[in-house]
């Protein structure tokens, strides 16, 4: 995957984040609540911690992220949430994943699909696109004057990473999903700055989508999946052409 293409995105997310805030923080609050179910202190909780980690880059206040580990730990009340999956195709060939946590199925299922049909794709059977992705922890370190790229490279390899590349405005660190965690915590240690890390799916290849009506609904489709309260995360293998 075109790493540039992946920092485009997040910087659209990013920006998009800016005008819905409460909208990303009730997203990672479920993600949160999840975690939390396994043990309330991040020190003990991996997926914990690197989600309060996840949560704090993208500018989440600390009394919100502990208001969502106390609801997970059954102190605010119980979180029924269901994690489900679902996988599809948008116009042009482009492979979707969505990833969802829901209290209500059929709900969820229904307006994934419905977003799926409006825009000219359709939604599939669980796996039938899955397994052009594979599931990396990826880290993303913004390119600037500051860092120099043989001494982040080497930080990252120590670290654990297995794997490293230079992109045009940005470097990304591809980790085993197992070891994601340690290796973040090392590079965060070493004070590495990180614009984003996060357990990710990342296609083998990509699909150029060229053809102006695709990339209208492509990108309504991705927007739509955003907006939705129940939709996590949304990963793809479509190349759209950079944003004016």
């Amino acid at each position: 995957m075109s790493g540039h293409s992946k920092w485009a995105n997040i910087k659209h997310k990013k920006g998009k984040a800016d005008a819905v805030r409460g909208k990303i923080f009730t997203k990672l609050g479920k993600e949160i609540s999840i975690a939390a179910k396994a043990g309330s202190d991040p020190e003990s909780n991996g997926k914990l911690r690197d989600i309060i980690a996840k949560a704090k880059s993208n500018n989440m206040p600390n009394d919100t992220i502990s208001r969502a580990i106390k609801k997970g730990a059954g102190e605010l009340g119980n979180v029924d949430y269901e994690e489900i999956t679902y996988e599809g195709y948008a116009p042009g060939g482009v492979a979707v994943i969505v990833t969802t946590l829901t209290e209500n199925r059929n709900r969820t299922a229904g307006d994934v699909r419905h977003i799926f049909d409006k825009n000219g794709g359709s939604m599939g059977t669980l796996g039938c696109v899955g397994y052009m992705f594979d599931k990396k922890g990826l880290i993303i370190v913004e390119r600037t004057d500051d860092i120099d790229e043989e001494e982040l490279l080497m930080k990252a390899l120590e670290a654990g990473a297995e794997d490293f590349s230079s992109e045009e405005d940005s470097f990304e660190i591809i980790t085993d999903p197992n070891l994601f965690s340690d290796v973040r915590l090392k590079l965060e240690k070493q004070e590495v700055p990180m614009v984003s890390a996060e357990i990710t799916m990342i296609p083998q290849n990509t699909v150029a989508v060229t053809a102006e009506e695709d990339v209208k609904k492509v990108n309504k489709m991705l927007d739509m999946f955003d907006d939705n309260d129940d939709v996590q995360d949304v990963y793809h293998n479509a190349e759209l052409p950079d944003e004016e």
